[in-house]
């Protein structure tokens, strides 16, 4: 099979298809397995913790891989794109805040510069910062995100930063995602939730069965699960997880929620500790409506693009 675009020329891989950097679930191994599919893995740098990081990078061996990091995150540790430009990544992803501050040292190390951007004016943005690579993440997506819909967003983002290629995100896991992505101006797709249910991510094994179980209706964006976990995110960003105990009990009821932080954080840790997936978070995209199986990343990498092609060839009826 081949499926050649602006993005696989660009990054030199088989296929345009990377993963996206999911915290605490894009570690060394998924990101080495789906870049031996013919993709690109990219680490989750996001809350920045160099041993965790050093340790990831170790579990990808001789990959090529990439990384990503929360912008405003690393704003405050500055400190880990050196540890992670040592290791010479093939790509460096910057989501959630200014590019600006990081995008010169990212390509003078010579990895390409990916930004991932909510809206047209963050494209916008991210093409005069000198992105490589700019991806138009829909609300459909899961962990966080904003509230425009992929169908719209991606388009537009594609008509702003040209000749700059596209990665689509949001809602997409199987192969008529990614023809469709390519029908709507991307040359590529950012692949998360469909992942995050294979062998190789980390998390919780309850969490991956949820997500095998769940519908993309019963998923819900919300900020409880950043409260309780002590992450400041910037209002504008919420995070889109599977409805589960803990949701339910406190989503319209931040205010409350904040009131008894330190009892119910106290709780959620303990939760963490026992894998219990109805009281911890599950960050899924609407998606999960397609996800019914663990499957390996090269697998899940030949399937998509198997299917893409096979979507592309047909005629409309």
């Amino acid at each position: 099979m081949e499926l050649r675009t602006p993005i696989t020329e660009l990054l030199d891989i088989r296929y345009p298809i990377v993963l996206a950097p999911m915290g605490g679930v894009s570690g060394g191994a998924l990101a080495q397995a789906v870049t031996a599919a013919g993709g690109l893995g990219l680490i989750a740098t996001g809350y920045g913790d160099a041993e965790w990081i050093e340790h990831e990078f170790d579990a990808a061996g001789n990959a090529r891989v990439g990384t990503g990091f929360i912008t405003w995150n690393l704003a405050r540790k500055p400190e880990l794109l050196d540890l992670v430009l040592a290791r010479e990544p093939a790509a460096v992803m910057l989501s959630f805040g200014d590019p600006a501050p990081f995008a010169a040292k990212i390509k003078g190390a010579g990895a390409k510069l990916i930004c991932q951007v909510q809206t047209v004016r963050q494209a916008r943005e991210a093409a005069q910062c000198g992105a490589d690579i700019v991806v138009a993440q829909g609300a459909e997506a899961g962990g966080h995100g904003a509230s425009r819909g992929s169908f719209a967003l991606i388009p537009a983002v594609a008509d702003a930063v040209r000749p700059i290629p596209v990665l689509a995100a949001g809602g997409i896991a199987d192969g008529r995602g990614l023809a469709a992505a390519l029908m709507l101006g991307a040359a590529g797709v950012l692949v998360g939730t469909r992942f995050y249910a294979t062998p190789e991510a980390l998390g919780l094994d309850a969490a991956k069965e949820r997500i095998t179980q769940a519908t993309g209706d019963e998923t819900a964006r919300t900020t409880v699960f950043d409260l309780v976990r002590g992450h400041d995110w910037p209002n504008v960003y919420t995070g889109r997880a599977v409805r589960n105990d803990f949701l339910e009990r406190w989503h319209g009821h931040e205010d409350e929620l904040a009131e008894n932080i330190e009892r119910e954080r106290e709780r959620y840790k303990r939760a963490v500790r026992e894998g219990d997936a109805a009281a911890t978070v599950v960050f899924a995209g609407e998606a999960v409506d397609l996800i019914h199986e663990l499957e390996p990343a090269g697998q899940i990498v030949e399937r998509i693009v198997r299917e893409a092609l096979e979507r592309l060839a047909q005629k409309p009826s």
